[in-house]
């Protein structure tokens, strides 16, 4: 059976004039996705009114915890004890989230107590996959 998980969180938009604007989130997810994490921004926050869904490795968030992590789209970094930065590339832009570290690595507790690192079975989840890509071909 698979299991999901989804917590709320509240991130802080960095603009380039140095505001922070408040950012509703919710960080989910799934065993059948197990080394992935995503987290879900709402319409109302996106450029062209639609839901917003970032995606990457479950690896990257728990180094990017604990010193500066990433690689093209994705970076993440600790800013002091209590914040962590998310930088997300798109070819529409860059966007600059600070969120609140206890929130990051209480979810990436969460996701690890449902799949333990290094246990993740990747079989059924690249059958699915391939069979999404494919479909009956």
């Amino acid at each position: 059976m698979d299991i999901t998980l989804e917590q709320p969180a509240r991130g802080r938009l960095i603009t380039a004039d140095e505001q922070e604007l408040p950012v509703p989130a919710t960080l989910r997810y799934t065993s059948a996705d197990p080394l992935a994490v995503h987290i879900d921004f709402p319409p109302d926050v996106s450029l062209d009114g639609t839901g917003v869904t970032w995606t990457f490795g479950r690896a990257l968030l728990q180094e990017g915890l604990r010193g500066p992590a990433g690689g093209g789209d994705v970076h993440i970094w600790p800013c002091g004890r209590a914040r962590t930065v998310l930088e997300f590339h798109s070819p529409y832009g860059l966007a600059l989230l600070q969120f609140d570290t206890p929130t990051l690595r209480r979810f990436l507790l969460r996701t690890l107590a449902v799949v333990a690192a290094g246990e993740e079975e990747l079989g059924d989840a690249v059958d699915r996959g391939l069979s999404a890509l494919f479909g009956s071909v």
